[in-house]
C-alpha cells in the first residue's frame, strides 16, 4: 500500500469513498465530502496534507488543514484533521493508522506544533491525542462532548502555557 499527495483525478473517486465510509458510520454522513470541497478553497488548505492510501485503487483518504489557537493575546496555527475516510471492505485493516502516521510525518516536516481532532475517542487516544480540555483548550462548537475534542503536540511542550480557543476555517460554518 503507498501513501500519495491526492491529485485532482482522484476527487471524484474521493468524494464517494468519503460518502460511503460515512453513511456506514454510526454518526452517518454529514456533508463530509462537500467540506472537503470547500476547505480546498480556503487560504488554510495546503495541498500536500491532503493524501490518499492506494492498493490496486484508492482505499482511504484523510486530510489536515490549518485552524487557529486564538488566546487572550496572540494566534498559534496548528491543524486539524477532518476528514479521514477509509472504506469499508478495508476497515480494520492498518489504512487508517497508516494514513494518520503519514501526515503526522508532513506536519512535523512543515513545522506545525499540534493537530486537533473532533473524533471518537477510542480511536484517536491510541495516537497520543488527549482532550483539548487538558490544555485548556476549547472546541468552538457547542456542546462537544469533552472526551471527542482531542489536540496532540506535534513539538513537545509546544501547548505548556497556552490556552485558547480553537478557530477553524470558513469552511466548517
Amino acid at each position: 500500500m503507498k501513501i500519495k499527495t491526492i491529485e485532482e483525478k482522484d476527487f471524484i473517486t474521493v468524494k464517494n469513498l468519503i460518502t460511503d465510509a460515512f453513511t456506514h458510520d454510526e454518526h452517518g454522513y454529514n456533508d463530509e465530502a462537500e467540506l472537503v470541497a470547500k476547505i480546498r478553497n480556503t487560504k488554510e488548505y495546503i495541498p500536500e496534507l491532503e493524501v490518499v492510501a492506494e492498493d490496486e485503487g484508492i482505499l482511504g483518504y484523510a486530510l489536515l488543514s490549518e485552524v487557529y489557537l486564538n488566546s487572550a493575546h496572540q494566534q498559534y496555527t496548528g491543524l486539524v484533521l477532518a476528514p479521514i475516510a477509509v472504506n469499508p471492505d478495508s476497515q480494520k485493516s492498518g489504512v487508517g493508522k497508516l494514513l494518520m502516521n503519514e501526515l503526522e510525518k508532513r506536519a512535523k516536516a512543515l513545522d506545525y506544533e499540534f493537530i486537533s481532532i473532533l473524533g471518537h475517542p477510542e480511536y484517536y487516544t491510541k495516537f497520543g491525542y488527549k482532550p483539548a480540555s487538558k490544555y485548556n483548550i476549547l472546541s468552538p462548537f457547542k456542546d462537544v462532548p469533552d472526551e471527542t475534542f482531542m489536540i496532540k503536540e506535534i513539538k513537545d511542550d509546544y501547548l505548556k502555557n497556552k490556552e485558547g480557543t480553537i478557530q477553524y476555517s470558513e469552511a466548517f460554518n
